[in-house]
C-alpha cells in the first residue's frame, strides 16, 4: 500500500514537472493566468511532498515497533541462554567438587497421551 503511494506521489512530481516545464515553452497571453497555473502547480508539488513525508513517517513508525518487537524476543532468548549457562556452571562446579546435583524434575508433556481404554466390565 505504501508503495503505491510512493509511486503515485513521484509520478505527480514527474508530471507536475512536464507540465511546468510545457508550460515554460507556452507563455499564456494572460500573466494572471501564468500566476495561477505556477500557484497550482506549487501546491500540487507541496501536497505530493506531503504525502511522501507522511508515508515515510508512517513507514518509520512499523519499522521502529518491529525492531522493538525483535528486540525483546532477542533479550527474552539472551536471558534463556544466561539461565542454562548459570545451571550448566553450577553443575559443572558441583561435578569438579564431586558433589551430585540433582537432575531437574522432567518437563510435562505438552499434550499428555489419551488414557488407555477400559474395556466394559461382564
Amino acid at each position: 500500500m505504501k508503495a503505491k503511494v510512493l509511486i503515485a506521489a513521484g509520478l505527480s512530481l514527474v508530471l507536475s514537472a512536464l507540465l511546468t516545464a510545457g508550460a515554460a515553452d507556452d507563455p499564456p497571453a494572460d500573466p494572471t493566468l501564468a500566476h495561477d497555473q505556477a500557484k497550482a502547480v506549487s501546491d500540487a508539488v507541496k501536497r505530493d511532498a506531503k504525502v511522501i513525508a507522511d508515508a515515510a513517517k508512517t513507514g518509520a513508525k512499523q519499522v521502529a515497533a518491529a525492531a522493538k518487537e525483535v528486540a525483546a524476543a532477542t533479550q527474552e532468548g539472551a536471558q534463556g541462554v544466561a539461565a542454562s549457562a548459570k545451571k550448566g556452571a553450577e553443575r559443572a562446579k558441583a561435578a569438579v567438587n564431586g558433589e551430585k546435583t540433582p537432575s531437574p524434575p522432567p518437563k510435562p508433556a505438552e499434550n499428555p497421551p489419551p488414557p488407555p481404554e477400559r474395556s466394559p466390565a461382564r
